[in-house]
């Protein structure tokens, strides 16, 4: 829209000297002269700007110009910056890019360095190691049908494998412990599901259009514990012993006071898991460092998987 690009060029002129006119033309995908008509129309609104050529030319605000400030403390100004960039950390978003740029806007020039260090003083990243475009891609397809209302379809892998076609209307992505998730109404089962989004493929935006529903926010699955909002299996209480080596593992998994030293040195922890395929590869993560001492089927388990493991390897 005109009034967004008007209102974005005017935030970024506030925290630049000068910004070239191809640049700006670039940056929202319009023409040259696009954007000295949009110039022009700022100016009329009496926000002042002023063009320069030759070297370190361009367009730019009048000197101090800013927006007023005064609903806002610095450190609560900054405490918003930080949530920003935090969020923004696992998905790149656009209005969270600009709304960034419009808080350094109405910072004065003289508290600027201040501010970056206030807003710099923890840095909370939520995204994982490296770059996925798949992913990206995918968050960009949801959200987008999130906004219309539309709903979309997909191929999903569940846990165990099984793959089915999926027609939701979407409502909610969740970020939970670095893996997105989507919550939205199957149309299928009529009712509310949750779908990791690694899992979902040949997404389509559809035309049909949905009215949203009201949810309750307090009892969404997401605020549940995993066992519960991901696992149909029932939980069962299992005793497992880490070897003292990796002590220091266990305690980032489980907590410190969780765990429980023996006269060996090794520690023992009572938890309580669904059994699933997650149970088997969570327990086989930790290799020859963990011991399954109950229940009796579960070590049994994972000595039949371990086994395997051993003959896949003796072949090769």
């Amino acid at each position: 829209m005109k009034l967004d690009r008007l209102l974005s060029i005017v935030i970024l002129l506030m925290n630049r000297r000068m910004v070239q006119a191809k640049e700006l033309a670039d940056l929202f995908e319009v023409s040259v002269r696009t954007i000295y008509r949009d110039i022009e129309v700022i100016n009329q609104a009496g926000i002042p700007i002023t063009t320069s050529q030759g070297a370190g030319g361009g367009i730019g605000l009048i000197e101090g110009y800013r927006l007023d400030r005064n609903l806002l403390t610095n450190q609560e100004l900054a405490a918003i910056m930080t949530a920003l960039q935090s969020v923004s950390t696992p998905y790149r978003n656009n209005q969270n890019n600009m709304l960034m740029e419009k808080i350094n806007s109405i910072i004065p020039t003289a508290q600027t360095d201040q501010f970056q260090r206030m807003t710099q003083q923890f840095i909370v990243d939520f995204s994982s190691w490296g770059v996925n475009p798949h992913l990206e891609d995918k968050l960009n397809v949801i959200k987008q049908a999130i906004e219309g209302c539309q709903a979309i379809t997909f191929t999903y892998s569940n846990a165990e494998g099984q793959i089915t076609s999926r027609s939701v209307h979407p409502y909610t992505l969740i970020l939970k412990q670095q893996k997105w998730y989507l919550y939205a109404h199957c149309t299928d089962k009529n009712d509310f599901r949750m779908f990791k989004v690694m899992r979902m493929k040949d997404l389509i935006i559809q035309e049909e259009t949905y009215s949203r529903q009201d949810i309750p926010i307090g009892e969404l699955p997401w605020n549940q514990g995993w066992m519960v909002s991901n696992s149909s299996s029932e939980r069962m209480q299992l005793v497992l012993r880490f070897h003292k080596r990796i002590r220091h593992i266990a305690e980032e998994w489980f907590g410190v006071e969780q765990l429980e030293q023996d006269s060996e040195g090794n520690y023992r922890i009572m938890i309580d898991y669904p059994e699933d395929n997650w149970l088997y590869g969570f327990i086989l993560s930790f290799g020859q460092d963990v011991e399954v001492l109950q229940p009796s089927h579960i070590r049994d388990r994972i000595q039949a998987i371990a086994m395997n493991i051993v003959k896949i390897y003796e072949r090769t």
